[in-house]
């Protein structure tokens, strides 16, 4: 019989799963040998076993057959957290491409070799009676550490030699002294980092659940029971989403498993994180993408010991080395910081539906937004729909209207904040309510478009807005197409056209001279530098302590402040033409995301965004705050332009130090595309990445759209296979991503 070997991965904590080793499978285990089992093997000289894991099998032995040594023993039915964070891992490595050994990376907590930070507690090695009489002693013998570190002993029970060191000034010869006379005893205990929460939750009683909120919690229990799809919650902005959660997770918790709560950026959700751990105490943990690799991997040991049933963080939370997930909820699902932009560029959201089925796992979405890939799927049955309509509490949605930005212009205004909006931002000032301005900006804009009419200049292939760059062309990052910058708009005339660029600093500095006596917070990238400036400024504002909030996207996301009575969306057009296919569904969501921050107290709410293209479907729709209406156009065109999820697009990015060898290198990979696969594929590109060159490595992208995901997969494969062949593609990075 042909000899079959298994490629074995061991001591994955110590940073070897970038390195596997080849065993020969016994025949009375080859039925049983599959990725992800648990094995013992020969390692080393001396005899030495070790544990490890299979990540392959095959017939082909990579060194001399004799040289290759047996698995030494395979436990009966041995699944172990490991094991099926693995199996996940060679999912992601075939859907998303990159190599087994980064998948493994990003699955598996692979420590470093370093040592574990140990606290020595010091305690009392003799009687309280005792303790006293010796205290007495010390201070006839004027031996004042020894009385301050003895007295402390005394009355707290136990302290450590740094607390010792530092606080009470005995030093280290002064505990040596009382550890020789048998006065006290010292124990080493490991530290577990990252573990205590920022600040104190607030303890408050958790509102009662209302009768719509009741109802979908007993509707998606039922679901549950039956099917088990993973399901979508589409609530309304300040439906109580967060409640629902929390009364699934307790019944999870109760049953003995434990749950993965996602959220896009823990810094920015301070408040929701206070009110879980408000109601479940000590058994939330938090992944927080600031935490060091040693915070983190002491947050892994708490959740493996059974220490923790709830974690809470981003994407990276989703590998909780938990033993029993019962439940993985992926709340405000639509960002777009559920996809990793490093190898493998994996979607979190796909992720935790492979990992449910991998545990027999719940899995919930949340928003009030969803993308529209997840809605699509709703429709089609593939995942179960349920609703909260209402705001909790019986609030009322805030009045939304648009500022047409060309009229401003057509009076002389050159503002970034129109008369209309602030007005009202002075009236709110007058009434002590507060203010949230939101930049609708995502770090760089590069479109053009008319001031006077508010046409922006768009490819005429892709049907996606062309980017300015730095040469002075107008560029398609879909399929490369470009022109020259236009001077005067060819539908109207206007020389009023340029590229769309506001910032939120310039409209900082405004506000301070229009409002001179206004408490104003900017909350951007540059004041959130520090470890805990997003819940500091948000903790301000959130106790009063300024009247204006101006920001980017991270003051939206879920925050809620009920004395809000008024949002300003100051450029709802920098999102709604970026160079992207899902541009008008970014804007839509933003813009009803912002808008759901006003009135969520007792004072109605209002919401005001401004715009030059004030016509926009997204915009009409998020006016009304109505999703189908948005979904049915979109979709509508997505069918038209075979754009997901109507179609798979697949996008190779290229990135090498020698721009010239890496075009040539992408058009090789155009035409092998061309020559070589059906025509069931169409090819768009290659074009210069929206930042063509970083750190002076220029960067392409070559986008495939496919009818269906295997389709996609498969082209991808023969791309890998193509590029590993050919020797005029080493030195060049290559990476995909599907649906991104």
């Amino acid at each position: 019989m042909q000899a079959v070997y298994a490629d074995v991965i061991v001591d994955i904590t110590e940073a070897s799963a970038s390195k596997s080793y080849q065993y020969l499978i016994p025949e009375k285990w080859r039925d049983e040998a599959e990725p992800g089992r648990a094995v013992t093997v020969p390692f080393g000289r001396g005899g030495r076993t070790v544990d490890g894991y299979i990540i392959s099998t095959g017939d082909t032995p990579k060194l001399d057959p004799s040289k290759i040594r047996e698995i030494a023993d395979m436990p009966e039915n041995r699944m172990t957290i490991e094991s099926r964070l693995i199996r996940l891992a060679l999912w992601m490595h075939r859907t998303y491409g990159s190599s087994l050994n980064n998948a493994l990376k990003t699955v598996l907590l692979v420590r470093d070799r370093e040592k574990e930070p140990v606290r020595e507690k010091i305690t009392l090695a003799v009687s309280a009676e005792e303790g006293r009489r010796l205290l007495s002693v010390y201070e006839r013998k004027h031996q004042s550490a020894k009385v301050r570190l003895l007295s402390e002993l005394l009355n707290g029970g136990t302290t450590d030699r740094t607390d010792a060191a530092s606080r009470l000034k005995a030093p280290r010869s002064t505990v040596d002294s009382l550890l020789r006379d048998g006065v006290i005893r010292i124990s080493a205990c490991t530290i577990l980092r990252g573990s205590e929460p920022e600040e104190d939750a607030e303890d408050e009683a958790e509102p009662a659940l209302s009768e719509e909120q009741q109802d979908v919690i007993r509707s998606i229990r039922e679901e549950w029971d039956g099917d088990d799809r993973p399901s979508l919650l589409l609530g309304v902005t300040g439906s109580g989403k967060t409640m629902v959660y929390m009364e699934l997770i307790d019944g999870i918790l109760k049953e003995g498993r434990q749950a993965i709560v996602l959220i896009p950026e823990i810094a920015l959700s301070w408040q929701n994180v206070n009110r879980f751990r408000k109601r479940f105490g000590k058994q939330v943990t938090i992944m927080n993408s600031r935490m060091s690799r040693g915070e983190r991997a002491d947050q892994y040991e708490r959740m493996k010991r059974g220490e923790a049933g709830i974690v809470i963080g981003p994407r990276s939370a989703l590998f909780a080395p938990f033993p029993d997930p019962g439940l993985i909820i992926v709340d405000e699902e639509q960002e777009r910081s559920y996809r990793s932009e490093t190898a493998p560029r994996y979607d979190a959201r796909e992720a935790a539906i492979e990992r449910g089925r991998l545990e027999h796992a719940h899995v919930l979405f949340g928003s009030a937004t969803p993308s529209v890939d997840t809605y699509y799927r709703c429709q089609t049955g593939q995942y179960a729909l349920f609703r909260l309509r209402q705001r909790y509490g019986g609030a009322s949605l805030p009045s939304v209207s648009v500022i047409d930005m060309r009229e401003e212009l057509r009076h002389g205004s050159r503002s970034d904040i129109s008369a209309q909006l602030l007005s009202a931002i002075e009236d709110r000032l007058k009434k002590k309510e507060q203010v949230i301005l939101f930049l609708n900006r995502r770090g760089f804009s590069g479109f053009v478009s008319c001031r006077s009419c508010g046409n922006v200049i768009r490819c005429p292939h892709c049907d996606v807005s062309l980017t300015l760059h730095a040469n002075g062309k107008l560029i398609c990052h879909y399929c490369g197409y470009e022109q020259d910058m236009v001077k005067r708009c060819p539908v109207c005339g206007s020389p009023h056209i340029s590229g769309f660029h506001a910032g939120t600093e310039k409209a900082e500095e405004e506000l301070h001279r229009i409002f001179p006596t206004a408490r104003i917070l900017r909350m951007d990238a540059d004041t959130t530098k520090t470890k805990n400036g997003h819940s500091r400024i948000l903790h301000t504002f959130a106790s009063g302590g300024a009247d204006i909030l101006i920001g980017t996207q991270m003051i939206i996301k879920g925050h809620d402040f009920p004395n809000v009575t008024l949002v300003g969306v100051l450029a709802a057009d920098q999102s709604l033409f970026e160079s992207d296919y899902r541009a008008a569904e970014h804007t839509y969501g933003l813009l009803v995301q912002a808008a759901g921050r006003a009135g969520r107290g007792r004072i109605a709410g209002e919401a005001m965004i401004q715009t030059f293209n004030p016509d926009h479907y997204s915009i009409q729709a998020a006016v009304k705050q109505d999703y189908e209406s948005f979904y049915s156009t979109e979709i509508a065109a997505r069918n038209m332009l075979d754009y997901p999820p109507a179609a798979q697009l697949l996008a190779v990015h290229g990135s090498g130090k020698n721009g010239e060898r890496l075009h040539t290198a992408m058009a090789q990979l155009l035409k092998f595309l061309k020559e070589h696969v059906r025509k069931d594929i169409m090819p768009l590109g290659p074009a210069p990445e929206v930042i063509s060159r970083i750190n002076d490595v220029y960067r392409e992208v070559l986008y495939i759209k496919a009818p269906t995901e295997k389709r996609a997969v498969e082209v991808r494969q023969l791309l890998e296979k193509f590029i590993e062949i050919n020797s005029g593609f080493h030195g060049l990075i290559f990476q995909y991503d599907l649906n991104a």
